[in-house]
């Protein structure tokens, strides 16, 4: 099982519950190049190969384009990448369950190099942002796509 480093200087988690199955989750979260058009966070994303352990894909943010390579790809419950941008290196990883008939999301990452230790508090909350508006755009599309 691939995990974030705990004891990186900033370390965020998240989790959401979606009203669509995990399927749904997965097939919206699983299509990288297809970021863009409902997490308006990404402003680009190219998936190089397969989805699959080992394939890299780039994408763009509002903090720069950044580099990522798939750790761990495990349809429809899993899909984990590591990542590096201004001498950050980030291991990102998605859950999503189904707990008690309900579809259940958690998320978290972990940011390790200098500009994290700098700047650690200023970063806390930049990736914790990120990530709680990258669950709630998720659900809404997740919900969006279940009611159609």
């Amino acid at each position: 099982m691939f995990k974030i480093k705990e004891s990186a200087p900033v370390v965020a988690r998240g989790e959401i519950e979606v009203n669509a199955t995990p399927e749904t989750v997965w097939a919206i979260m699983a299509d990288i190049e297809a970021w863009p058009s409902w997490n308006p966070d990404v402003k680009k994303s190219c998936l190089k190969g397969e989805l699959e352990e080992g394939t890299q894909f780039q994408w763009k943010t509002g903090v720069g384009k950044i580099t990522s390579l798939l750790q761990q790809v495990e349809p429809p419950n899993i899909l984990a990448w590591t990542g590096r941008i201004m001498g950050i290196n980030a291991i990102h990883i998605w859950k999503i369950e189904l707990i008690d008939g309900k579809t259940v999301v958690e998320t978290e990452e972990s940011w390790e190099g200098g500009l994290s230790k700098i700047m650690k508090g200023r970063m806390q909350k930049m990736l914790q942002k990120s990530l709680d508006s990258g669950l709630g755009y998720l659900k809404s599309e997740a919900e969006r796509v279940s009611a159609l």
